[in-house]
């Protein structure tokens, strides 16, 4: 549990620093991840330590007051990174489906405040006591309780649907839509350079025309930051499905939630919820190369043990178009 919040508030503490510090890491995107390392901070901070300490203890020392309150700020930060999440799936829809980017650092921005306001918004009520939020004596950390109620009941599930269900299925239909677009255009690209050569050797007369490569377009980066983005939704998805039904199966099972097995399965589900926010930074550190380059610049030098061995230098740029060429006449 200390390792967990130790790479969540330490990884993700860099992510935030290299944005800060780095003006050219300031995109649109990189605003996004930024605030979604920021929330994931904040959980490291104000729920993971007490519910590490009710673990070890087996019991809630810090008050009924403060158990809504840590309730309210477990809900606002996870809410505030699926909302994170949520804008980035919709944008990548906009760029690769809609052929649309317009995702620009002021709009990002604006963005990030109005999804704090409505983290907010949804969180809040829990504080002040529209469902039954109990003292965890049967679970590491305060929890959507047993109620009969229907007020209680129907903000439980407008709280579930809200961080899960929605964005999950808004996130689902985005990226299926990405891969279908990825696949065509995959097939389009090899179409067109096929019918390109067989066009070009029939009016140039050079049989010994091999396939063009360049004509392939250099979709590499693109792809790279959607793959990134993608596990990113498959990490969400992992940790937070098991927590969700827990959720509801809490207000809505009396049997289920006075079990003997409650507390176990709530401490596995509710470190499951929070392993999101360690593999978050794990994550941009091994896709991005840019995360990766700056994270070892922010590294001490006694850590650096390997030696940094010379890569292969590539070209940013890769032209697309094709020159043909012959001794008498040069085509584009």
């Amino acid at each position: 549990m200390v390792f967990m919040i130790a790479i969540a508030f330490l990884g993700n503490a860099i992510v935030c620093l290299i944005v800060y510090q780095k003006p050219a890491m300031r995109s649109a995107i990189n605003l996004l991840l930024a605030t979604l390392a920021f929330s994931d901070i904040m959980l490291s901070l104000f729920c993971m330590p007490f519910t590490a300490v009710t673990i070890i203890t087996g019991s809630w020392h810090f008050g009924s007051q403060f158990c809504q309150i840590s309730a309210m700020l477990y809900w606002f930060f996870v809410l505030e990174g699926v909302a994170i999440l949520l804008i980035i799936s919709v944008d990548r829809f906009l760029i690769i489906v809609q052929r649309q980017d317009k995702l620009n650092p002021h709009r990002a921005k604006i963005m990030i405040a109005t999804s704090w306001i409505f983290s907010f918004c949804i969180s809040f009520p829990s504080v002040v006591g529209w469902t039954l939020v109990e003292v965890p004596t049967r679970a590491p950390q305060c929890v959507l309780g047993y109620t009969e109620f229907s007020a209680d009941r129907a903000y439980a599930v407008m709280l579930v649907v809200a961080v899960f269900f929605i964005p999950f299925s808004v996130m689902l239909y985005s990226y299926l839509c990405i891969l279908n677009t990825v696949r065509r255009n995959a097939v389009r690209i090899h179409n067109h350079a096929e019918s390109l050569c067989l066009s070009q050797v029939s009016k140039l007369g050079l049989m010994g025309l091999q396939r063009p490569h360049q004509l392939n377009v250099d979709m590499s980066f693109k792809t790279r930051a959607f793959t990134t983005i993608l596990i990113l939704f498959i990490g969400f998805s992992l940790c937070w499905l098991p927590h969700s039904v827990f959720s509801l199966l809490s207000v809505f099972s009396r049997t289920f939630y006075y079990s003997s097995s409650f507390y176990v399965i709530s401490t596995c589900i509710l470190w499951l919820s929070y392993l999101k926010s360690v593999f978050n930074p794990v994550i941009y550190c091994w896709r991005i190369k840019k995360f990766r380059e700056a994270c070892m610049e922010f590294m001490p030098k006694t850590f650096k043990i390997l030696p940094k061995l010379p890569g292969r230098t590539r070209r940013r740029i890769r032209p697309s178009t094709i020159y043909v060429c012959n001794e008498h006449q040069s085509a584009v």
